[in-house]
């Protein structure tokens, strides 16, 4: 312990001896470990750390998958009978999201809610703040109506007041007793779950169609597992339940088969391929930022060799002086851990800033006990690691030649010293060949066409004020066309219409049909499938989707006109090959008469830029308003979609529209608004996250790996002072010193970017996951890489060869 501490106390004051040294291998460091830190504290948060409930190891998801749709939403009977048959869940909790008009509170306003089922909160093992969670039972239809709030919402409209509970808050024009409030550090983001401001027991939902078998409506389920259940035998007992389904109920249970995902994988499964790829990209840059320090301390180490040539010959043993060294380095890895722990307390909220949304479980991320023992353990294998080799290299000095000149080998620490800035080069080069291909990748994505024109729109909710909720069909869309008919008059709006259907980029809806002829099979679930746009004939004009054969809607398709459909051009060429389909009709279920095909339109990607291409289910169809049931129109009074398309900025249109909402009432809400571009940039988040986090990587591995040769090529030129003023003096020119030293240079970086093409040609592979549109091999990208780097290399090169090719031999000369 004593020699320890006289290693540490000499380490210090070598440290203090050489501050400018010390300074810029610890910012160095700094740099590396931070910026691990900072994607650790990501990774740890999002991947790593458990789910914040009771035994989260035990939780799935469940969702049905239908012939031909996957992980679809659950029927609430055959959730009952899920519940009752099964063997291997302790319980199974259902859950459905939906928007409440709250009123009698200040002012109206639209908030987040959510049904779920008796189970789903004591499933979870989350506790109320106050108050209880709901009882068995209190799910069941026509039972009493209580509800749960939100800690946000018990602060925002009540001022946590303790005597909240009993009281009465009044949602979509009906009362609820508040029986408890839910924590705010209660997250839950999967499909069918969302953060809200209020939960109902789902029997309170008033939709005719929730214990219809086979209605889809977006109901989905979480379970826990028995203790010592496997997922295989979870699945095996639930395809044993749904094969007996599809015996009692083979009209709408045949094919159909419980889809079990665990919770973890559920929600963070999407972006584990992203966060591995910056997990192994920061890695290099911390590679990269030791191999730096190691030739620093190569370079140092040529006005040690007297010293350490000194402590061998007084009986010094070389383990000794390696140990010695090595706590030197793990030193300088400490102090620049600590400086890089710092740097990721503001890297971290940088991160976040850029993109809140991208990530899941985003309020996990931060710093703790884990990302600290990270920190530590990356900082002491990092100094041990880049002192490792320059302790070996200087701890064997040759006694005669180091004590009569002071200097060691230098061509040894050259060849040392050009092995680590290779390293460094190859490292840069596989970072930057990643980066660039994230950044063609997500320009190919940005250029594709999403099928309409996203600029200028606007999207909301509008809903109606309470009154109107049990109002009959024809009141709701005398007040919906009130208020069309007022917002199109706004100046500059161009376009007006309610979608009741699907929303690109922003919620699915989808209809199952059969063309004029087509046998309706015995199971519905194998009938045809399409997405369905409800819409009002100026939606093609205010989405900016083109027409491209037959007519639109226009105000005479309504309820007591023959029924019509317009389709999208995917759905043509996959149901009327080599046909017109213009005069066809097929037959929309639930819908008593066929519809005729009066129109085709382009297809609009309503899965994502990036992701429609792929999608099993990309046919749609187009069905208006005026021509949905009663009982359709009855259930919009609580929310309708609206798009408006305007001359110019359409954020802009907010205020107008809102105005316009409380002229008509008071209690009449508008919510939810965001224009189309926003929505585009939204669903491309974690690809702009990933590549602006590797562009920072590659770029600060850019300029570490500049600095390495600069460092060693200015190295060689002071070794090599003698030799070059003796060749000037022999007549050599400057230009051929010049010419000289940057040639060195330039094989270096040749060496290294060619080490780096080769090592980015193995591992890029790994990024196709996360590509769209480019190979994982794309020669442009490696071209324009290698040819950056080249001219990077050559550049940090310029200076000190400008350098050699001014010494004055007479001085050289004397100097040696």
């Amino acid at each position: 312990m004593h020699i320890a501490l006289q290693d540490v106390r000499y380490a210090l004051r070598q440290m203090r001896s050489n501050r400018g040294f010390t300074t810029v291998a610890v910012l160095t460091l700094a740099l590396g470990i931070g910026a691990n830190t900072v994607i650790f504290s990501v990774v740890n948060g999002v991947l790593l750390s458990p789910l914040p409930f009771f035994k989260p190891d035990q939780l799935v998801t469940l969702h049905e998958n239908k012939p031909n749709f996957e992980g679809g939403s659950i029927s609430y009977p055959n959730f009952r009978d899920w519940q009752k048959e099964n063997r291997t869940f302790s319980s199974i909790a259902i859950g459905r999201g939906y928007a409440f008009s709250l009123t009698g509170i200040g002012e109206a306003e639209q908030i987040k809610g959510e049904f779920v089922s008796s189970e789903f909160f004591s499933q979870l093992g989350v506790n109320p703040v106050i108050g209880r969670t709901f009882s068995a039972g209190e799910d069941e239809v026509g039972t009493g109506a209580v509800a749960l709030i939100s800690a946000g919402l018990w602060q925002r409209k009540f001022s946590a007041a303790r005597d909240i509970l009993g009281k009465s808050i009044t949602l979509d024009s009906k009362g609820y007793t508040i029986v408890g409030v839910i924590p705010a550090n209660f997250h839950l983001t999967v499909p069918g779950f969302r953060e809200c401001d209020v939960y109902v027991p789902i029997g309170q939902w008033s939709n005719p169609l929730l214990l219809k078998r086979g209605a889809g409506l977006g109901i989905h389920g979480i379970g826990r597992l028995k203790p010592g259940v496997t997922l295989g035998q979870a699945r095996a007992d639930m395809e044993a339940v749904s094969k007996n389904l599809a015996k009692a109920f083979p009209d709408t249970d045949q094919g159909i088969t419980a889809s079990i995902v665990p919770l973890k994988q559920q929600m963070v499964g999407s972006v584990r391929p992203i966060l591995t790829v910056l997990l192994a990209a920061v890695g290099f840059v911390l590679l990269i930022a030791c191999a730096n320090v190691g030739n620093l301390l190569l370079a140092r180490s040529s006005g040690r060799t007297r010293e350490l040539a000194v402590r061998t010959a007084l009986g010094a043993t070389r383990a000794r002086v390696v140990r010695q060294l090595l706590t030197e380095s793990i030193l300088l890895a400490l102090a620049g851990g600590t400086v890089g722990f710092v740097l990721a307390i503001w890297g971290i909220r940088a991160a976040l800033g850029i993109l809140p949304a991208a990530l899941p479980r985003a309020e996990h991320i931060g710093l703790d006990l884990h990302v600290l023992l990270f920190t530590a353990a990356v900082s002491v294998l990092g100094g041990f690691f880049f002192g490792l080799i320059p302790a070996l290299k200087i701890s064997r000095p040759n006694l005669n030649e180091a004590l009569k000149e002071g200097r060691g080998s230098p061509g040894l620490r050259h060849r040392a010293q050009a092995a680590f800035v290779v390293v460094e080069m190859a490292l840069a080069v596989m970072l930057l060949v990643g980066a660039g291909l994230s950044i063609r990748s997500l320009i190919r994505v940005w250029s594709v066409d999403p099928g309409f024109n996203p600029h200028n729109v606007l999207t909301f909710g509008v809903s109606l004020p309470p009154s109107m909720m049990h109002a009959k069909a024809e009141a709701i869309r005398a007040a919906l066309r009130e208020f069309d008919s007022r917002v199109a008059s706004l100046p500059g709006v161009q376009a007006v219409s309610q979608t009741w259907g699907a929303v690109p980029f922003d919620g699915d809806d989808e209809q199952l049909f059969l063309l004029e002829g087509q046998p309706k099979p015995a199971n519905e679930n194998d009938m045809n499938w399409a997405i369905d746009y409800i819409v009002e004939p100026g939606y093609l004009q205010a989405m900016g989707i083109s027409l491209q054969r037959g007519r639109f809607f226009n105000t005479g398709d309504n309820e007591s006109s023959p029924m019509v459909v317009v389709i999208d051009d995917v759905f043509a060429k996959k149901h009327f090959p080599q046909q017109d389909p213009i005069g066809k009709r097929i037959q929309i279920n639930r819908f008593p008469q066929l519809a005729e095909i009066v129109g085709i339109v382009r297809h609009v990607k309503q899965w994502g830029l990036d992701n429609d291409d792929t999608q099993s289910l990309r046919s749609a169809l187009y069905i208006p308003c005026g021509q949905m049931p009663d009982d359709f129109v009855a259930m919009t009074a609580s929310g309708s979609a609206v798009v408006v398309r305007a001359d110019n900025a359409a954020a802009g249109l907010s205020s107008a529209v809102r105005a316009i909402s409380r002229q008509m009432s008071s209690e009449q809400v508008i919510f939810g608004e965001q224009t189309m571009d926003s929505l585009i940039s939204q669903s491309l988040a974690r690809r702009q996250f990933s590549m602006i986090l590797l562009l920072v990587f590659a770029g600060l591995a850019l300029l570490l790996a500049s600095v390495g040769v600069y460092g060693v090529i200015s190295y060689v030129v002071a070794q090599r002072s003698a030799e070059i003023g003796l060749r000037i003096a022999l007549g050599a020119r400057p230009l051929d010193v010049f010419h000289l030293i940057l040639g060195g240079g330039g094989k270096l970086a040749a060496i290294g970017i060619s080490a780096g093409i080769a090592g980015a040609l193995a591992l890029t592979r790994l990024m196709s996951s996360v590509l769209y549109g480019i190979s994982a091999t794309d020669p442009a990208t490696f071209l324009i890489v290698a040819l950056v780097f080249m001219l990077v290399a050559l550049t940090a090169c310029y200076v000190p060869a400008r350098r050699a090719s001014k010494v004055d031999p007479a001085t050289a000369l004397r100097y040696e």
